[in-house]
């Protein structure tokens, strides 16, 4: 129940951050393009590439806490996005390459077609 808590807590946290940026970016940028999301997105994979390189080299994965509530806490609520970056870094260094750009290609046009899917549904259930 606590690592629940703790990501529950940091994905609440994450989601705040990720609101308040979009927001600040609509009032920069204008609403064109969704340059909040890419660099959310950007940003989320960034830190969660450095996070998870510093937890390991510090601690050796043995921070299981901390890494519950930064990086599927946090970062999470920041962006899946970082979570499918990482996944994909770890295929790829693993040598699976071909694995790796099946599973981008695959989740990033997935999951557009899906969202369009279910834009269609609930249109025409509508």
């Amino acid at each position: 129940m606590y690592h629940l808590l703790l990501v529950a807590i940091g994905g609440a946290i994450g989601a705040a951050i990720r609101h308040l940026f979009n927001l600040g970016a609509l009032r920069v940028i204008g609403p064109n393009f969704p340059w909040g999301t890419m660099a959310i997105n950007i940003i989320g994979s960034f830190i969660m590439g450095a996070f998870i390189e510093m937890l390991s080299r510090r601690y050796g994965g043995a921070a299981t806490e901390l890494r519950l509530f930064v990086a599927t806490g946090v970062l999470g609520g920041f962006t899946t996005f970082s979570a499918f970056s990482l996944d994909f870094a770890t295929l790829w260094e693993r040598g699976d390459v071909v694995p790796a750009a099946g599973y981008a290609l695959a989740s990033v046009i997935g999951a557009i077609l899906a969202l369009f899917l279910g834009l269609w549904l609930v249109r025409t259930l509508a």
